[in-house]
Order: structure tokens, then C-alpha cells, then sequence
């Protein structure tokens, strides 16, 4: 079978097509013969090396993936044999063939197209995972987003409506995608820089936000910490920038503040709480299936297309959620 194989620490110079033996499903397993996969920051990280993202050389990406079941492990009681699916892997994603936990593994009920549930096991449980589980949105809530014009910020605009509503307002790393993400859904999009925190406070009447969801490691901490109000929460979901994590801000500034700080990893929690990552796929899906949800994607046409997009992914000059189409 065809797989993309990240051969070393680098670019997409170290990113090939192979013929590699097709995954065997062991207990507990099923494999998926992939339809479409999405793609996702988390690759950009693995290939460039950063720590915790690989286990071993050459590497595998791609941990979310819409198709059918083609064959199933002992100890299996479902899904069956061609059942439509998705599934969150653990890598190996972007190939013909991946082998998922069955915990992991969703059906997509009737009315989901594959195209665009390939974007549902990462990217948009994430998201809602973000919301309601780490985050305790409530509608109403004013939520800011940094990196809001990307996969996962696209996935909070469309899922906050759907979930009784709030005020969006994004932040943005290059002031020309600031249109992107006012075209997703948000309310207020702002570059980041040295006027960000004057600019927040601004478009909140100087209350702060209710909600910040961070994906920049701490590089942005101390900003977080002086935008979000009084109970507000801080969610800190991944470290796309590399750098390195600093430590956090005394106790003293939380507790004046009345703040929460969260931390929040898709994968910890596919690997100790499956079931928590299978109802979120399941909502999501739920709400596609009844039109409450929609999210547009830009499809790659095969995976010979993909280190480009993952290229423009690392130069922050992807816009939106990518999925490739693979079968």
C-alpha cells in the first residue's frame, strides 16, 4: 500500500511516498481502508522534530482518518467489516490503510460524507473537547482563539454557534489572514503584537474574555493572563511556535484573578480516556448528521500533495482544514 513516511527531523524534503506492507489489526483493533484523512498541525511538529512527537525514525503521520472498516481484531464486537467510519490513530493516518484502537473508532451516520467526517476525529473533537470539556463554555461566553484562522480555529467558529452562541474574537500571526478568520465566523480578528492587549480589552469594554484557547505554548501566557476576566478560563492545547515552555505564573496571580488555568492534549486523552475522545466524535458527528454543524475543507486531491500543504501549515500561511483525499 501507498503512505506518506517522514524519513528524518527536517521538511518536506524528508517526506516521500512509499509502498510499505499494509497494518494487520491486533486485539482490540480494527483497520480502516482510508477514504480521506485530515491533516494537522501536530504532523508539522512531528516532522520538524519536536520533542515527544516521534517515537522512532522513519515516522508515520497522520491521526485522523474517515473510510471503511476493512478487517477487525480479536475481541472486536463492532464496528463491522464496511461499516463507514472514523477513527483517531495513533500515526500512520496518512496511508491507503491505518490500523485504530476500536475504542477509537466511530461510525459516521447516514447524511456525513466521508470528505468532510475526515475532519472530525482530530480537528473538530478537538475543538469541541476544547469547548466543553477543558474549556466549560456556556453560551454567551466571549472566547478568544489565538491562531484563529487555522484548522482548529475554524472548527471553534463554526462550533460555538452550535452550541448556544458567544462573541469570537481571534488573534492572528499575519495580519492578511485576519480576513479569513472574520469569514469563518469571528467577531473581531487582530494580528498579534504589541497593541494586542489594548485591542482585546477594547473590543471586550475592558471586561476581558470569558475564555482563551492557546496553542502557542506560553509564549503568549502573560497576555492570557491580562485579557481574561475575572473567572475567566485559560486553556493551553499545544506549542506550535517550538520554543520553549517557560514556567507558569504564580499561584497568586491565578487566585487573584479567580482564573483557571488548563492544560489540554487530544493525545493523553485518546490514551487514558477513549471513551471521553469517543463521545466527543459521536456529538460531533451527531451534529453534522442533523445540519446544526457544517465546516468547509480544503481538499489535497492525494497524499503526493500533502508536504506542500504541510509546508504552508509550518510557514503559517495555511488557511482552514485541510483533508486528503486518499481513496
Amino acid at each position: 500500500m501507498r503512505a506518506l513516511v517522514m524519513t528524518a527531523p527536517g521538511g518536506s524534503e524528508n517526506s516521500e511516498i512509499r509502498e510499505i506492507a499494509e497494518p494487520r489489526p491486533g486485539a482490540g483493533q480494527v483497520s480502516v481502508a482510508v477514504a480521506y484523512a485530515g491533516l494537522n498541525f501536530v504532523d508539522v511538529m512531528a516532522r520538524r522534530g519536536d520533542a515527544g512527537y516521534v517515537p522512532a525514525w522513519p515516522y508515520l503521520p497522520g491521526k485522523e482518518v474517515a473510510g471503511t472498516v476493512r478487517a477487525i481484531g480479536e475481541g472486536v464486537a463492532g464496528p463491522a467489516v464496511g461499516d463507514r467510519v472514523v477513527a483517531a490513530p495513533v500515526g500512520g493516518g496518512l496511508a491507503e490503510v491505518v490500523v485504530a484502537e476500536a475504542a477509537l473508532t466511530v461510525p459516521v451516520p447516514p447524511g456525513v460524507g466521508l470528505r468532510q467526517a475526515g475532519a472530525v476525529p482530530l480537528g473538530l473533537t478537538t475543538a469541541m473537547l476544547l469547548l466543553t470539556d477543558a474549556g466549560r463554555f456556556t453560551a454567551g461566553d466571549t472566547v478568544l482563539v489565538h491562531s484563529a484562522s487555522g484548522g482548529i480555529g475554524a472548527a471553534i467558529a463554526r462550533l460555538v454557534p452550535a452550541l448556544g452562541g458567544g462573541r469570537l474574537i481571534g488573534t492572528v500571526g499575519r495580519p492578511e489572514k485576519a480576513e479569513e478568520a472574520l469569514k469563518a465566523g469571528y467577531d473581531a480578528v487582530f494580528p498579534r503584537g504589541e497593541a494586542l492587549r489594548e485591542a482585546v480589552l477594547g473590543a471586550t469594554d475592558g471586561r476581558g474574555v470569558d475564555l482563551l484557547l492557546d496553542p502557542l505554548g506560553t509564549e503568549a501566557l502573560g497576555l492570557d493572563l491580562d485579557v481574561t476576566a475575572p473567572g475567566g478560563r485559560i486553556v493551553l492545547f499545544g506549542n506550535a511556535g517550538g520554543g520553549t515552555i517557560d514556567a507558569l505564573p504564580p499561584a497568586g496571580r491565578l487566585l487573584a484573578g479567580n482564573l483557571t488555568l488548563t492544560g489540554f492534549s487530544h493525545r493523553g486523552l485518546a490514551a487514558g480516556a477513549p471513551a471521553k475522545v469517543a463521545r466527543a466524535i459521536r456529538r460531533v458527528l451527531d451534529l453534522l448528521a442533523d445540519g446544526r454543524l457544517d465546516l468547509p475543507v480544503t481538499e489535497i486531491p492525494g497524499l503526493a500533495e500533502v508536504p506542500a500543504a504541510h509546508d504552508l501549515m509550518a510557514e503559517g500561511a495555511g488557511v482552514g482544514k485541510y483533508v486528503v483525499r486518499v481513496g
